[in-house]
């Protein structure tokens, strides 16, 4: 194993991750749940996420709710509140700011920050920044973080998964090795369960292993993407930060549980409506078009059934991928069955300035669909989202989601701020006691 420099830090990469961080936003907000098993998804009838508490007592993620309670009669079951995630994984990445611009911000719970060079700037070893980046992040948002600091995003996961919860571990380029012998390689970064269990196949159970072989081997038993892991397990720096907010987008897809199931054409139709006015709305926001798209309807059994479309023009209109989905419904939909989740996913995109057209151009049609749009966005910013939406999205946008016990909201929908409605609200989570 050769590390491609003999200094500590040739690029100091920090990760930083939540930690259980749905459950623990809830337990900053309201202090009573702290140390008591606690799942959120509540809305879904399925596990999202999990306190460590419900942890230790047999309760994973996407375990039926039902299950969950039999199995621990006092858990505390709660909604999902994306909305408040949102507004704590915000302060997340502003807090990390402080010390450093070049932050990739990876998910809702967890980023990526370049330290390198900012040791002068902020007077302070790569160390130093590490451990007050945590203990900032602790203390003001009231969650614990687990961060590790390396030479490169590989190794720094590695780094924040050492001591979880609330670790912080530093590797340093002469320290790499003693940590990669004790890493499974199923547990690097990256590398799946198909890739590990082939990778055992030529006697690779751990990632110092898989470092340890030379090029030539590499290239000979594993494609480009893990050769690229493996430079970073020898501590070469290949996987930059994508820094700023997120703009690049294999796919947009959007889904929707309801319950109870329904049997209700028309119904089901206006959910795969709303998903797609929802996937168009992220599409527009990113200046994207898409090339084709699949819908999907999932039963009660929890069977999937859908379709894959391919458009002669890319399209950023929900109009069009509703007209599309419309004409080939009837090959998805079963008369009878019971469905409980709908969805649509947006493929093969490109910017609107890749030159694309619209299929209204011939007609001339297109200006007035864009300004179209562009009113119905602006009146959303203003007014909210889905203040104006397609009529065949309208039995799904004024029905309830879910009835029963599934029904119940997040405190921040219930709980609104003077000025505050249900489409719009302060970017500033509710605190206090769950009602």
């Amino acid at each position: 194993m050769k590390l491609i420099s003999h200094r500590s830090f040739p690029r100091a990469i920090l990760h930083v991750d939540g930690d259980s961080f749905f459950v623990a936003c809830e337990v900053a907000r309201d202090p009573s749940l702290r140390g008591k098993p606690v799942v959120t998804g509540k809305e879904r009838g399925i596990a999202s996420a999990l306190s460590y508490e419900a942890k230790a007592l047999g309760a994973t993620r996407a375990m039926r709710i039902s299950r969950i309670r039999a199995l621990i009669p006092d858990v505390i079951v709660l909604p999902s509140d994306y909305e408040t995630y949102s507004l704590y994984s915000e302060r997340m990445y502003g807090i990390v700011r402080r010390y450093t611009e070049a932050i990739e911000e990876y998910s809702i719970d967890e980023c990526f920050a370049d330290l390198t060079g900012m040791r002068r700037p902020n007077a302070m070893s790569y160390e130093d920044m590490a451990a007050r980046i945590k203990r900032d992040l602790d203390n003001e948002l009231g969650i614990t973080f687990s961060v590790g600091l390396s030479l490169n995003k590989v190794c720094a996961k590695i780094a924040s998964k050492w001591h979880k919860p609330s670790g912080l571990t530093v590797i340093r380029g002469k320290e790499l090795h003693a940590y990669l012998e004790c890493t499974p390689i199923e547990k690097v970064w990256g590398i799946g369960p198909n890739t590990s269990a082939y990778l055992h196949t030529l006697g690779i159970t751990t990632a110092y292993e898989f470092a340890c072989k030379d090029q030539i081997w590499v290239r000979t038993h594993v494609s480009k993407p893990f050769q690229e892991i493996h430079a970073e397990l020898n501590g070469s720096y290949v996987y930059p930060l994508i820094l700023g907010r997120k703009r690049q987008y294999a796919s947009i897809s959007k889904t929707k549980t309801f319950t109870p199931p329904s049997r209700d054409r028309e119904f089901i139709f206006s959910q795969l409506s709303k998903n797609a006015e929802n996937a168009c709305i992220k599409l527009r926001r990113h200046g994207l078009f898409a090339k084709s798209f699949a819908f999907f309807l999932k039963t009660q059994e929890f069977n999937y059934y859908g379709l894959d479309v391919k458009l002669a023009q890319a399209v950023s209109a929900p109009q069009e991928i509703v007209s599309h989905m419309r004409r080939n419904f009837e090959a998805v939909f079963r008369r009878g069955r019971q469905y409980r989740a709908t969805g649509v996913v947006l493929m093969d995109l490109r910017h609107s300035d890749a030159g694309t057209m619209n299929l209204f151009d011939a007609s001339g049609k297109a200006d007035t669909l864009k300004m179209i749009l562009g009113a119905v966005d602006l009146i959303d910013h203003k007014f909210g989202k889905h203040t104006v939406f397609l009529g065949s999205s309208l039995a799904a946008m004024t029905a309830p989601a879910h009835y029963g016990d599934r029904a119940e909201a997040s405190r921040r929908r219930t709980h609104l701020l003077k000025g505050e409605n249900g489409r719009q609200r302060l970017g500033i989570p509710i605190i206090g006691s769950v009602s």
